[in-house]
């Protein structure tokens, strides 16, 4: 009988680990859909499905903070030490770029529903690419996370120059718009917006992958050179 209690403890102690494991993995799903349909409003032009879309990030921000509750719980009940402290603080830590992800989602949205009252500027190419790449840089962040896999954590960091040279590509691409065409100077904003906002969510991907890093090695490699990490 003396055993049963400590025993009964860490199961509940691994069960709570799993929880976490599965909420952030459950966020960063929501988060991609969000990418992901802020993104087929603007090449749709589809009013409805960005109001949708901005509606849902209620659900994100539920999730954050249940997640933070869960986390901090954790830290005050269960005194984790070690791998658990790391993975636990680290989750603490991905929910706020997940939330800031979500934000962006919606402030690409935003522009949705501005860019709907006015004609087509062009063609949208590289806004989609730039849009899957920086969705799938999520994804794998997250994938990292949940499998101590710092090799793939590494390739999400190497993949935010492709993103980078997309921005800077659109925003030579709308700068040419805008000095041949001065009316076009309002819908090429709002566009570079969007793409900033990609470049952002891809730098947030970036964090999280930089903390897996943390998270398995102990080895802080944020705001350092690439080749110094």
């Amino acid at each position: 009988m003396e055993n049963t209690h400590p025993q009964h403890t860490n199961r509940q102690y691994e069960e709570e680990l799993r929880n976490l494991r599965t909420s952030l993995l459950q966020m960063g799903g929501l988060v991609e859909r969000q990418i992901s349909n802020a993104i087929d409003s603007l090449v749709e032009r589809d009013s409805e499905l960005a109001r949708q879309t901005i509606a849902r990030d209620a659900e994100v921000n539920r999730m954050d903070i249940d997640i933070d509750a869960l986390c901090i719980r954790l830290l005050a009940l269960r005194q984790p030490a070690a791998s658990d402290l790391r993975f636990i603080t680290t989750g603490l830590k991905i929910t706020t770029d997940l939330e800031r992800i979500g934000d962006m989602a919606v402030n690409i949205c935003e522009r949705v529903l501005e860019l709907n009252h006015e004609p087509v500027l062009k063609p949208y190419i590289d806004i989609p690419r730039m849009a899957a790449l920086a969705q799938s840089m999520v994804k794998d962040s997250l994938d990292a996370f949940v499998n101590n896999d710092t090799d793939l954590a590494e390739q999400v960091i190497e993949r935010d120059d492709e993103v980078d040279q997309l921005n800077y590509q659109i925003f030579r691409e709308l700068l040419s718009y805008m000095a041949e065409e001065p009316r076009t100077i309002g819908r090429a904003t709002r566009v570079l917006f969007v793409s900033k906002y990609l470049e952002r969510i891809a730098d947030h991907a970036t964090n999280i992958a930089e903390m897996v890093v943390f998270m398995v090695k102990g080895k802080t490699i944020r705001h350092m050179d690439k080749d110094k990490k």
